[in-house]
C-alpha cells in the first residue's frame, strides 16, 4: 500500500469512527452514564490523531483502534451490559448464544475489554519499536502486552474510584458487573489474552 493510499484508508477510517460516534448520540438512553463513558472516547480519538501525527502508524493498526473505539461508542449507548446482540443475532441469523452457551449475563463488556488487547497491541508494537528501534520483535510485544496488562488495571482503578463518587445503582450502570464479584479480573484477563493472540500476526508481518 502507497503512503497515499494508507493516508486515505486512515481518513475514512477516523470519519467512520466519528459518524458511529455520532449516531450513537441520537436519542440517548442514559445521557449522564454515556457522557461518563464518552469522555473516554473523546480522549481517545484526540489522542489516536496526535499520535499518529508524530509517530505515523500503520493503516491496519490504526484501523484496528478505529474500530475498536466504534464498538465500545456501541457498548456506551447501551452501558455495556444492555447491549441487545442476543436480540440482534436472533433476528438476523436465528441463533441465540445466550441460549448456545447457557449464558446468564450480557457478555458485551467482556468482548470489549478483549478487543482492546487485540486491538491496540499492534500499535503499541510499532509506537514501541519506534522509541527503541533496535528492539527484536519479541521484545517489542512482550512491552506491548505488559502495557496492555498494567492499563487494564489503571482502568479498573478508574472505575472503583468513578464507582465511589456515584450512587449504588449508577454505579452499577456504569461499571456492569452484573453481581459479578471477579468482574475485573475477568475483564483484565480478557485483555491479555486479546494481546497474545496478536502474536502470530505481529510475527507474520515481521518476516515478510
Amino acid at each position: 500500500m502507497t503512503s497515499a493510499h494508507a493516508a486515505l484508508a486512515k481518513k475514512a477510517a477516523f470519519a467512520g469512527v466519528l459518524a458511529v460516534f455520532v449516531a450513537t448520540w441520537i436519542h440517548p438512553l442514559w445521557p449522564l452514564e454515556q457522557t461518563l463513558h464518552s469522555t473516554l472516547t473523546v480522549v481517545g480519538l484526540a489522542a489516536l490523531w496526535w499520535v499518529d501525527r508524530r509517530w505515523p502508524l500503520g493503516s491496519g493498526a490504526f484501523a484496528a483502534i478505529c474500530g475498536f473505539i466504534a464498538i465500545h461508542c456501541i457498548a456506551a449507548r447501551w452501558l455495556y451490559s444492555n447491549v441487545p446482540y442476543d436480540a440482534w443475532l436472533q433476528a438476523a441469523v436465528h441463533w441465540s448464544p445466550n441460549a448456545t452457551f447457557g449464558w446468564q449475563r450480557n457478555h458485551f463488556d467482556r468482548l470489549i475489554h478483549f478487543l482492546y488487547g487485540a486491538c491496540f497491541t499492534p500499535a503499541l508494537v510499532q509506537l514501541t519499536r519506534h522509541a527503541w528501534p533496535r528492539l527484536r520483535i519479541g521484545q517489542a510485544f512482550a512491552l506491548a502486552v505488559m502495557t496492555i496488562m498494567s492499563s487494564s488495571l489503571v482502568y479498573e482503578w478508574f472505575e472503583w474510584g468513578i464507582a465511589l463518587l456515584l450512587s449504588p445503582e449508577a454505579a452499577e450502570s456504569y461499571n456492569g458487573q452484573q453481581g459479578d464479584l471477579w468482574d475485573a479480573h475477568a475483564d483484565m484477563l480478557l485483555a491479555t489474552v486479546g494481546a497474545l493472540l496478536t502474536w502470530p500476526l505481529l510475527t507474520r508481518k515481521a518476516l515478510k
